[in-house]
């Protein structure tokens, strides 16, 4: 595996771990041409699909090239390049500019305990007891309405810091150019 491969899967799960996900809010507005933005990334490619109220369909894909902060959240400003069909399925044209999608952060989830226990062999005067190896895991899963999950993952996070929008647009932009490098 070469040096590019590994930074790129790197990459790939190190957004999934953080569990990004592109919203398609924001798929119209095009991105200001203050500044040349870097090549995109094709290995973070993430498709994007879409239907109109006629019948006719978008198939493509977004490749992000620089993170921002806009408003105190997390923009995502890349290539869509992609087809336009309509009702019948003929290509009507295609699509390939830059625009700002915003980033949100999909339910993540919080390993609270990873407990494993060898096997247990007890012999208590004549009372034989024999436990397989038990392993026990507990997960909570931060989303709206989890209530005891979005405690426990505040709780093991403590200590951890919270990036600003900043922070974390500066954060995705270095993986970005470590990927860019070949």
């Amino acid at each position: 595996m070469t040096h590019r491969q590994r930074l790129s899967m790197l990459a790939v799960l190190v957004i999934t771990a953080l569990g990004f996900t592109f919203t398609s809010a924001g798929v119209a507005g095009a991105a200001p041409r203050a500044r040349a933005a870097a090549p995109p990334v094709t290995a973070l490619a993430t498709p994007i699909t879409g239907t109109s109220a006629d019948g006719g369909s978008f198939a493509g894909t977004f490749t992000p090239t620089t993170f921002a902060t806009r408003d105190g959240n997390v923009v995502a400003t890349g290539v869509l390049a992609g087809t336009v069909r309509d009702a019948s399925g003929d290509t009507v044209g295609t699509v390939s500019r830059t625009v700002s999608l915003p980033v949100s952060i999909a339910a993540a989830t919080c390993q609270v305990l990873n407990l494993v226990l060898g096997p247990l062999h007890l012999d208590l005067l004549g009372l034989v007891i024999d436990l397989n190896q038990v392993h026990l895991l507990i997960t909570a899963v931060q989303a709206p309405g989890n209530l005891l999950g979005n405690l426990l993952c505040a709780i093991t996070h403590l200590l951890d810091g919270t990036p600003t929008a900043g922070g974390l647009a500066a954060l995705l932009n270095a993986i970005l150019a470590l990927l860019g490098q070949g």
